[in-house]
C-alpha cells in the first residue's frame, strides 16, 4: 500500500492592499541598495544555498569514501562463512576497529550442528556497546556471516565459486563501522549496542531446510532466559543496504506488527526530514530474517532496514550469485542509511 501525500493550496481571502505608488518606488530604491551594499557575494551565497537541496545541506557526518574502503576491506578476506578461518578474520578486524574507538567489545559464543557434517560448528556474535552504563539500549545489528556457496547464479557452473557476500553481509558491517567513529560523542537517551549475528545463513541447500538465523535466535534465548542487566527499548536490523540503486522499502512485517510500526514509521519520518529520498513510504516484501527472532523470541520490537531489489525489481538479480561484490554497491548508499540513524538515535524517544 502505497501512501500518497496531496498538497491542498488554501485560496487567500485577503482584502487587496491599496499602496501609494510613492511606497512602492521607495520600496524598490529600498532593494537596490541593499543589493549594491553586498553585491554579488550574498546573491552567489543565497544561490549556492538554494543549489544544495535538504541532504547537503544538513550535512552527512558519515563519510561514503570510508564506508566503501571498510567494505573493500572486508570483501578481501573473501568467503566469510560461520565457523571458518575467513570469519575468524573478519571478527578479528571488527574487534580492532572498535576498541581503537574506545567501544567494548565481546563474543556470544555458541555451536550450530553443520547441516551436511553433521559436526558442531563453533559461532560467535560479535557485541558491540557504547555507553555501557545505561541501562534502557538500542540495539543496531546486522549478520556478518556469508552463505556458502553463491546458489542462485545463473551459471549452473559457477554455484560453486566463492561468494563474496558484500551486500549480502558485508553492508551492514560497513555501515555500523563508519557509525562508530561517530558513537563516541552522540548524544542519546539510551545506550547503543551494534550486534554482529553469525550463523544467518549456514544454508549449503535450501531444499533440505537447512537452518537460518542461529545466530540471533541464540542472543534473543540468552536475551530471555539469562537477562541482562540492561533492557533493550528498539531494534534496527540491516541487511542489502549497499545497493547502487538504493530504494529502502518499509518492510511487512515491520509494518504490520503493532510494536514495531511506529519504530518504522519514525525512522522513515527522520529520512524524509532529511531529504533521503531512498526511504521510500511505500511498504513492499515479506522478508524472513534476524529481526523475527528478535521480535518474536526476545520481544525486542525490531524492524528490518533492507532493500530487497538487489539491483532492481527486474532484470539481472546480484542477489545469492558471483555478483555480489563491492563493484555492485555503493559507499553513498551506506552512509545514507548510517546518517538516517545517527540523526534518529539523537531524537528517539
Amino acid at each position: 500500500m502505497s501512501k500518497t501525500t496531496t498538497t491542498t493550496r488554501l485560496a487567500d481571502h485577503s482584502p487587496p492592499l491599496s499602496i501609494p505608488w510613492m511606497r512602492i518606488a521607495g520600496g524598490l530604491l529600498l532593494v537596490i541598495a541593499i543589493v549594491a551594499l553586498f553585491k554579488g557575494d550574498a546573491i552567489q551565497l543565497a544561490w549556492s544555498q538554494r543549489q544544495v537541496g535538504p541532504f547537503k545541506a544538513a550535512g552527512n557526518p558519515l563519510d561514503a569514501k570510508r564506508t566503501f574502503e571498510y567494505l573493500q576491506a572486508i570483501c578481501d578476506i573473501g568467503p566469510r562463512v560461520a565457523g571458518t578461518p575467513g570469519m575468524a578474520k573478519q571478527q578479528e578486524l571488527i574487534t580492532k576497529h572498535f576498541e581503537k574507538l574506545g567501544a567494548k567489545v565481546s563474543l556470544q559464543e555458541f555451536t550450530g550442528r553443520h547441516p551436511q557434517t553433521g559436526m558442531m560448528v563453533k559461532m560467535a556474535n560479535q557485541i558491540v556497546e557504547w555507553h555501557p552504563e545505561k541501562k534502557e539500549r538500542i540495539l543496531l545489528c546486522c549478520h556478518h556471516d556469508t552463505r556458502p556457496f553463491p546458489d542462485r547464479e545463473p551459471n549452473p557452473n559457477k554455484r560453486k565459486d566463492p561468494f563474496i557476500g558484500a551486500n549480502d553481509g558485508g553492508s551492514g558491517v560497513a555501515m555500523l563501522m563508519e557509525l562508530g567513529n561517530h558513537m563516541a560523542g552522540l548524544r542519546c537517551k539510551y545506550g547503543v549496542d551494534f550486534v554482529f549475528f553469525d550463523g544467518e545463513e549456514l544454508v549449503y541447500d535450501d531444499a533440505r531446510s537447512d537452518p537460518y538465523f542461529l545466530g540471533s535466535e541464540y542472543f534473543a534465548r540468552t536475551y530471555v532466559s539469562q537477562p541482562p542487566g540492561h533492557k533493550y527499548k528498539w531494534g534496527v536490523l540491516f541487511d542489502m543496504i549497499g545497493d547502487k540503486q538504493l530504494n529502502m522499502y518499509r518492510e511487512v512485517n515491520s509494518m504490520e506488527w503493532p510494536d514495531t510500526r511506529p519504530l518504522v514509521l519514525d525512522i522513515w519520518k527522520t529520512a524524509g526530514s532529511l531529504g533521503v529520498k531512498e526511504f521510500v513510504n511505500v511498504t513492499r516484501h515479506e522478508i524472513r530474517d534476524d529481526h523475527l527472532a528478535l521480535r518474536n523470541i526476545g520481544k525486542i520490537p525490531t524492524c528490518d532496514l533492507i532493500d530487497f531489489e538487489y539491483p532492481t525489481s527486474h532484470g539481472p538479480n546480484y542477489w545469492h550469485t558471483t555478483q555480489d561484490i563491492p563493484a555492485n554497491c555503493s559507499g553513498d548508499s551506506m552512509a545514507k542509511v548510517g546518517y538516517v540513524m545517527y540523526t534518529w538515535l539523537q531524537q528517539v524517544k
